[in-house]
């Protein structure tokens, strides 16, 4: 997924599974109606970046790759979301120097926060973590019912201290990836929130790539 650095922001190409998805399963063609936007939109304080756009398709935004200064970061490291069965390891990631390419972990069973926004510590900005939706070769992806949460379901993500931090979903979006708000979503200020971010829509088996992106937003609960 290739990145390509935009001022303050950057965006990624081609979606969170797109290597590696192929016509195994059309996933999320047909997910539940959006819940919240207004909701999540107001949880940033953000300034668009007029530069910051999704225009040539690319999905998932992402600040430039630097790390914010300031206390100690918390990792995520442990992802459980009942309502779906999902429990996973999160691994920090960050862009491949050689490929230019967001690391999202190669097995689909594990998922990635994108190591140069906020911690599980911060008082601000969105904590993003993203994850497949499913292979060709390994099957459903860690995210692959993620379109099923709603409104009122709750989460832990564990940090590297330990510590287990339950947040509740407050929104369920879907976007073309022309037309996600990039400043939203990796923004650092705005109130504290949890981004959760995977494939969707119809898949494009010549482009070898999911048309849209599914985004849960989750506030501490």
């Amino acid at each position: 997924m290739t990145v390509r650095n935009r001022g303050a922001l950057a965006a990624l190409a081609a979606g969170v599974a797109a290597l590696t998805v192929a016509t195994l399963v059309a996933c999320g063609s047909q997910p539940a109606e959006d819940v919240g936007g207004d909701e999540a939109a107001n949880l940033a304080t953000a300034t668009p970046t007029p530069s910051a756009s999704a225009a040539d398709g690319q999905s998932v935004p992402v600040t430039v790759g630097e790390l914010p200064a300031g206390a100690e970061i918390v990792p995520p490291v442990r992802l459980v979301i009942p309502a779906i069965d999902v429990t996973a390891t999160i691994n920090a990631v960050g862009i491949n120097k050689r490929t230019n390419d967001f690391e999202v972990p190669p097995s689909v069973d594990k998922i990635g926060w994108y190591r140069y926004g906020p911690g599980l510590e911060a008082d601000a900005g969105s904590i993003v973590i993203a994850g497949h939706v499913d292979s060709a070769q390994q099957g459903k992806g860690a995210f692959f019912r993620l379109r099923e949460l709603d409104q009122g379901d709750t989460l832990t993500a564990t940090g590297s201290d330990g510590e287990a931090r339950k947040y509740r979903v407050v929104a369920r979006e879907e976007y073309d990836k022309t037309k996600i708000p990039l400043e939203r979503y990796f923004a650092r200020d705005g109130k504290p929130r949890l981004t959760l971010i995977t494939c969707g829509g119809p898949f494009d088996a010549k482009a070898r790539k999911y048309r849209d992106n599914i985004v849960v937003t989750a506030v501490p609960a």
